[in-house]
Parts: structure tokens; sequence; C-alpha cells
């Protein structure tokens, strides 16, 4: 973030979490409107400007709005973000949804997609070994206004379905964290612009587990990522 100011900052995670909650562009006066920048609408717009330039926010070409771009997502996710503390009523929920698969590992990792379809609203995938993949959620795609888009959710569909696109997707990035984030764009496909896709890999029993979950680039990430975190830890208890 050497790059920019702290009115940057804050200018840039306003955006984000309107974005993440509005599904639409973002503008200077709904940014003065709502949050308490402390400076005009003007100087808002300005550097917002500046953000665009910097490559963390693009212009929309239907309203004179602001999208962050996956620079700036990835940004928002590692450092501007706060996790959420899970309750123990979640943890208990999930952990009591997959105890009877706990003795073998397909059953739980099945069911593990289906937990984190239902976390996520979004289309989960659990896979282990890379040779069992298991899904789960595919009607909360339907219920996002980003794949009204026919073309996007068809190519979201054949993504899925393509063994070697998953892997690209599961070996993208150079992050260390534990939980890895993705975003359309990356994976050069425009119909592909509004996906995001949060996932991990770990060994359990044995086994190299993953979990992914496919959905709108607005995930709800100060919640799913620590409880794909909470996941991990959870099959490796229950199966090691």
């Amino acid at each position: 973030m050497l790059d920019l100011t702290p009115r940057q900052i804050q200018i840039l995670r306003a955006l984000i979490e309107e974005f993440i909650s509005k599904a639409e562009p973002v503008g200077s006066d709904t940014i003065d409107k709502k949050y308490a920048i402390g400076v005009s609408p003007a100087t808002i717009r300005n550097e917002m400007i500046r953000l665009t330039e910097q490559g963390y926010l693009a212009k929309s070409h239907s309203s004179a709005g602001r999208t962050p771009t996956p620079q700036a997502m990835k940004l928002y996710v590692n450092e501007l973000m706060k996790e959420k503390e899970l309750t123990v009523a979640d943890e208990v929920t999930a952990k009591e949804k997959v105890w009877k698969n706990r003795q073998q590992i397909q059953g739980l990792l099945r069911q593990i997609a289906v937990v984190m379809a239902d976390k996520a609203h979004a289309l989960s995938i659990t896979s282990i070994d890379k040779n069992e993949l298991f899904y789960a959620g595919y009607a909360n795609l339907l219920k996002l206004p980003e794949f009204d888009d026919r073309d996007v959710t068809k190519c979201v569909f054949e993504l899925i379905e393509e063994v070697s696109m998953l892997e690209e997707i599961f070996s993208h990035g150079s992050s260390e964290n534990q939980v890895k984030v993705v975003y359309g764009p990356e994976l050069g496909n425009k119909f592909l612009a509004p996906l995001g896709i949060i996932h991990t890999t770990f060994e359990a029993g044995g086994h190299q587990c993953r979990v992914a979950v496919l959905g709108s680039s607005r995930f709800d990430y100060p919640y799913i990522i620590p409880f794909m975190k909470y996941i991990r830890v959870l099959v490796k208890e229950l199966v090691e």
C-alpha cells in the first residue's frame, strides 16, 4: 500500500464495501453521503480518478461510478478488511452437519461442499487427490445479479467442467495465505469478469484436499475466509 495515501485507502475501502453491498458502480456522491470521509465530493472524485490511474478502480461503461479491480479486491482481502470471529454456533453447526461422514473422507468432503455452498451462497467444489470432485450450490449462482447474463453463467459452468481449468485456478497466484482468492479477469475470459473464487488446499489423513467456492466477486470475505480456515482445521481433526 506504499503508493496509497491514508485518504485513498479510506475511499477505496468505502467503495469496495459499497460495491459488495449493492452490486453497482459506486460514485463519489454515494461515498460522500454514506461514509464519513471528511472531504468534499469533488475531492473524493479526484481521488477516485487517481485510484483508477493506479489500477485499483475501473470506470463503468453504464454510469459515472467506478468498480474495484482484482488488484483492489486483493488489497482489501489481504490488508484492508478485518476478519470476523466465528461464533460457537457457526462452528458447532458446521461440525454437526458433517459429523456422520467423519469416518469416510469422500463422504466428508461431499458434505463439506454442501456446507460451504450454504455459507457462501455460492457454488462449492471440493476434491480429494485431484481425481474426485464434489459440487453443491448450482442454484445459488442463479440468485446473483451477475449471473443474469447467460454468457457469464455458461462460461462458469464450462469452467467447472474442465478439470485442467480447475487445476489452473487452484494453483493460481503466489500468495502464501492458507486461503487464496482468484478473480475472473485473471483467467483471460471477458465473460468471467464478475467471478470470484475463494479456495484452499491442505493435507488431511494422507490425502490432498481442496475446498473452493465460486460466485460473485462480492463475497462476504470477512466471514467466508475465516470460515474456510475453520473447515481446514475441522477436516484435519476428523480424519487424522
